[in-house]
């Protein structure tokens, strides 16, 4: 894994939940510029059965991200375009007060995003995801753009340490990840 900001440092000591530390093992995954591919992101759709209809990291990822980290986890998401970022409103269970380690669904312009929280703050969710500045990173998204969180389906029982975490307000808000 590449080391996290420091900010974001207190992450490498969580012990769970299963999706966080399986997307922080994706953190610093990058598009390649220009025509060329990342091999491990076109793998993870190889991986997950979207290689049909995902061939090139230019096309929008935060989706293909989601559904390798949800399956890396073993929260395998089974719906016909997990590709969609909106349509992870659907995954799981959902939850009123996202809390770490929850899915977090967004608008953007042109469609969705969907990522992981790791945090807030007064403005802006803290969130772990595929296609943020084309790599997998933690960015700022405006609370004003939150369309729902979703929770991991456990079976047995939540992890003690999902939890609001509250961070404080450094670094850009996040614009558009596409």
């Amino acid at each position: 894994m590449v080391t996290l900001p420091k900010q974001y440092a207190w992450l490498t000591k969580e012990p769970a939940p299963r999706l966080l530390l399986a997307a922080l093992a994706l953190y610093g995954t990058a598009e390649k510029p220009g025509p060329g591919d990342n091999p491990s992101i076109l793998a993870w759709a190889k991986n997950v059965g979207l290689d049909r209809v995902y061939k090139h990291d230019s096309i929008a990822w935060c989706g293909l991200f989601m559904t390798y980290a949800t399956l890396q986890a073993g929260f395998p998401f089974h719906h016909p375009n997990s590709l969609g970022a909106r349509n992870w409103l659907e995954f799981g269970n959902p939850a009123k007060v996202p809390m770490l380690g929850d899915v977090l669904v967004f608008s953007r312009k042109g469609g969705g995003h969907v990522g992981i929280y790791v945090g807030e703050d007064a403005t802006a969710y803290h969130v772990l995801g595929g296609n943020q500045s084309d790599m997998v990173t933690i960015k700022r998204v405006p609370k004003a753009r939150f369309l729902g969180a979703r929770r991991c389906p456990w079976s047995i029982g939540q992890p003690a340490n999902i939890r609001v975490v509250n961070l404080s307000a450094t670094g850009a808000l996040s614009v558009n990840e596409a």
